[in-house]
This record gives C-alpha cells, structure tokens and sequence, in this order.
C-alpha cells in the first residue's frame, strides 16, 4: 500500500462551494504524480452535510462527483465528523485488494455567514438529548476532560499555552494555513481570556473551509502505509471509564504500530488531532510517547517542537493551520509526505524523517485513527 501522490487546498474562509474546494485538492494530488482522472479506479470521498443549508445542501454528492470529474467509477461517500479524512483513507486502504488506484478525498465548506448554521453542524457531532441539554459544547466537553486530567495528573495550563505557541509559530510557516505569516505572542496566548474552565480562545482549534486529497495505490512508490489503526468509543463521555484519556486512540494506535512492527520510540514525525490544546498532549501519551501523566514533558523540554527530537504539527495543526472538520486526516497526511520528500521549505524537519504518523480523531475520542508512513 503505497502514497503517489497529495493535495491540499488553501484552508481559510473563503466562500467556494464544497466541491471546489474537493476539486482543487484532487487537481494537485493527480498533478503532484503525473496522474490523470481517468487512471483512477475508485473514489473515497468524506464530507459531512453541506453547511450552508438550502443554497448548497446536497445529499448525492457521490453523483455530484462524478459529473465534476466525469468518471463512472465506484465513488464511497464515508462521513465520519472530524475524523472523516482519517477512516476514508482507512477504508480506502482495504478497497485496494480490489483497486490499483484510489483518490480519498475531502472538501467541506464550514464556515458561512451564518454562524448558528456553522455552530449546529458541529454540535451535532456530541449526543444531543443527555449532553447538549445540559448546556455541553465541544469547548465545555474538552475543558470538563482536562479538568478531569489535571485532577488525576496535576496538569498545567501553561503546559496547553506552550502547545498553542508551538502550533501557530509552526502555522506562520505554512502558506497553506491560516495563520501564515500570522504570528501570535506568547504573551497574548497567556493573557487570552476564560471560555470554558482553563481554556482559553487559544485552546481551540480554527473552524475553516478547505479540501484535501491522497491517492493510494498498489503500486511501489517512496511512501509506504506500513501502519493502518481505527478503533471506535461510547460517545457520552461521561459513560467511559477513563475520560481523561482516549481509549479509542490507544486503541487504534496499537494495531498500527503492530502492523508496522515497530515502537513509538522510532517514530520522527507527526500530526497529531490538537482540536484542543488538550487533546495533543494526553494524545502524546495515548499514542505512547509519554507515560501516562507524563504528557507535559514533551512541551516542557521542546521535543515536540519544529526542532525537537519528535516534531508534532509541523503544519500547525487544526489550532493554527485550521480545522475543516473532513478534510482534515488527509491534511495531516499531506504534511507527513510533503516533510519525508523534504518540500516544507522553512518548516522542513531536517534530517528528513523517514517514519510518520497520523491521528486523527471524530468527537471527544469518539472515532480515531491512526496511520503510520513509511519513506521507502
């Protein structure tokens, strides 16, 4: 199972409709291999309803697909909220024992002028009748999961201010995200007001509008998926016997790195889901970085940043790139690649890691997968 080639659009806040923004992607992943439409077998496609209600809402995006790229082949429609890029790749991954060549791909226009549109597609990703009566959003969700944590683990908040740091000084160095040439002070990241709990403004992830695209194939190239893992969790959270960890992610990166034969220790590059601050460091220890309670350490002594020893969110992450909510799994691959053939410019890990691994995850810890890179 192999990587020819990636795309990946702009992410912002500009107001394409869905499918261009999925276009885009797909153009530059085919371009980035010497591909054409016509070479591909099978299309993945994730995406969740079209935000902005009646003047783009459509059901038959499969269809839709197939007029834009005027292809008959079997086009997938795989939602899966936030972690949408992520299990449309893993699925992706097992149609190749029937496919040469897969184009996953994600495109998704979340944010409109219509804020309430925007908040209630999201919102509809946590249980609706128990926990959002109560007043629960995904800010309230995560801050009562770190509040837990810190409780157990006695966590710093300004270990959260050192993620979000990191994450946008990376993202200023991305023309593709966001924040580029965006720089945010630590000053300001520390003195950001309350929203829910610890958190801050600055602990959450950037809703924006974006695709991206990956194509698999069977055939041999420099990008090999040696790791494929995807585990699934209750989701209220409050039902779960941990919550302050995500069973799903721990989960789903065993049976990665049991297919890859290797141990987190050799792993030199990766993206991990930072929707919250908070997420990325208890993922370092879901994901075995760290022991557990151990997580702060990683940010504390810079081994996660662009020049640690295990760079995570090169690209900025969801905090600083942006969070489209489907597209972003395959983002997180876009990035991987891009550092392993050295084409990341001024935020280019050197030497060029030669092992990656992407996280990616649906919910509070609802969905999770995990894929790990390999540059042949």
């Amino acid at each position: 199972m192999f990587i020819k080639g990636v795309g990946m659009t702009k992410f912002d806040y500009s107001q394409k409709p869905w499918w261009k923004f999925a276009f885009e992607a797909a153009m530059e992943a085919l371009e980035d291999c010497s591909m054409k439409i016509s070479q591909i077998d099978c299309i993945v496609f994730t995406g969740i309803e079209s935000a902005e209600g009646k003047a783009e809402h459509q059901t038959h995006k499969t269809s839709l697909l197939s007029d834009l790229f005027k292809t008959r082949v079997p086009i997938i429609n795989v939602p899966a909220v936030c972690a949408g890029g992520g299990v449309a790749f893993w699925v992706a991954l097992r149609l190749l024992r029937e496919f040469e060549n897969i184009l996953v791909l994600a495109g998704e226009k979340l944010v409109t002028n219509k804020t309430e549109v925007t908040t209630h597609w999201i919102a509809s990703a946590i249980e609706r009748e128990i926990e959002q009566t109560e007043g629960l959003n995904f800010p309230t969700q995560n801050a009562l999961i770190w509040q837990q944590y810190k409780r157990k683990y006695k966590g710093s908040h300004e270990d959260l201010e050192l993620i979000a740091f990191k994450n946008h000084q990376n993202a200023t160095l991305n023309e593709k995200a966001y924040f580029y040439k965006r720089p945010i002070p630590l000053e300001r990241i520390k003195s950001a007001p309350k929203i829910a709990g610890d958190f801050t403004i600055y602990d959450c992830s950037l809703s924006v509008n974006g695709g991206a695209a990956v194509i698999l194939s069977r055939e041999k190239t420099d990008i090999q998926v040696i790791g494929s893992g995807f585990a699934t969790d209750y989701l209220l959270t409050f039902l779960r016997e941990e919550p302050w960890h995500f069973k799903a992610t721990e989960i789903a990166a065993k049976r990665a790195f049991e297919m890859a034969k290797i141990k987190p220790k050799e792993i030199e590059i990766a993206e991990i889901h930072d929707a919250f601050t908070s997420v990325e460091l208890i993922s370092y220890e879901d994901l075995g970085f760290a022991e557990r309670g151990k997580g702060a350490e990683l940010i504390r002594k810079g081994i996660v940043n662009l020049d640690g020893k295990l760079p995570v969110n090169t690209s900025g992450g969801l905090k600083a790139k942006g969070h489209p909510i489907s597209p972003t799994g395959l983002a997180q691959i876009y990035e991987v690649v891009k550092q392993m053939r050295g084409k990341c410019k001024d935020r280019q890990v050197k030497p060029f890691p030669k092992i990656g691994l992407c996280h990616n995850i649906g919910g509070a810890g609802g969905s999770v997968t995990v894929h790990i890179l390999k540059k042949v």
